[in-house]
This record gives C-alpha cells, sequence and structure tokens, in this order.
C-alpha cells in the first residue's frame, strides 16, 4: 500500500505522527506542506473520496486562517473557491494527512490510524 504522508516538520502534532509511522514500520512518501502545497486537482479527488465535509481540512487554529478571516468568509465561499484558497497555501490544510489509494486521514487519532498496519 502506498501512504502519502503531508507533514509540517515544526508541527508538534505531525511530529508525533511521522514518530508513530516509524515505530510502527510503516512506509510513507513524505511531503513537507508548506513547500509543496497540495494542488486544486489533489485537494478536490482527497476530498471527494474522504466523504468529509470540505471544512475540515482547513486548519482553523492556523495563523493564515485566522489572518484572512476564513472562518466568516467559508460559509459563503463556493467550493471551487475554497478548492482554488487551500491549495494557495500549504498552512490552510489540516494536517498531517495520510493519503492511502483506500483512506484519507486528517489529523492525528491513533486509533484512527491503525487500520494502516
Amino acid at each position: 500500500m502506498s501512504i502519502l504522508f503531508l507533514q509540517y516538520p515544526k508541527c508538534s502534532t505531525c511530529k508525533k505522527a511521522k514518530k508513530w509511522l516509524e515505530e510502527n514500520n510503516i512506509t510513507f512518501e513524505d511531503r513537507n506542506i508548506a513547500e509543496q502545497n497540495p494542488t486544486e486537482q489533489e485537494l478536490k479527488l482527497w476530498h471527494q473520496k474522504s466523504g468529509l465535509p470540505l471544512k475540515k481540512f482547513f486548519n482553523t487554529s492556523g495563523l493564515v486562517y485566522k489572518e484572512l478571516g476564513l472562518k466568516d468568509k467559508l460559509k459563503d465561499m463556493t467550493e471551487q473557491e475554497q478548492y482554488t484558497i487551500l491549495s494557495t497555501n500549504g498552512m490552510l490544510v489540516k494536517r498531517p494527512l495520510i493519503i492511502t489509494e483506500n483512506s484519507i486521514l486528517i489529523g492525528f487519532k491513533e486509533a484512527e490510524w491503525e487500520k494502516l498496519k
């Protein structure tokens, strides 16, 4: 199974998640979300595959999210506008993210990640 791990190296949750993957001998492709942010196409695919509301892909506690005032703006934006803004800055995207052929995991919840084993 191919696993893409999107993370921000300075994020403490991402560090915990990476350590967990390594301790569980799970092979993954590591991608720094700040240097190589997701494209609109990737976000659309992952959103559709996840079955989750698009809002779950936003890093709502992040500085960029707050600076742009997205809390109040998201409800009036189309899905396409949300994909576009998410793809402009990796720091807007909730992390860590695990992408596999069959699933998308957002954030680090160890119980959910157990199915990667």
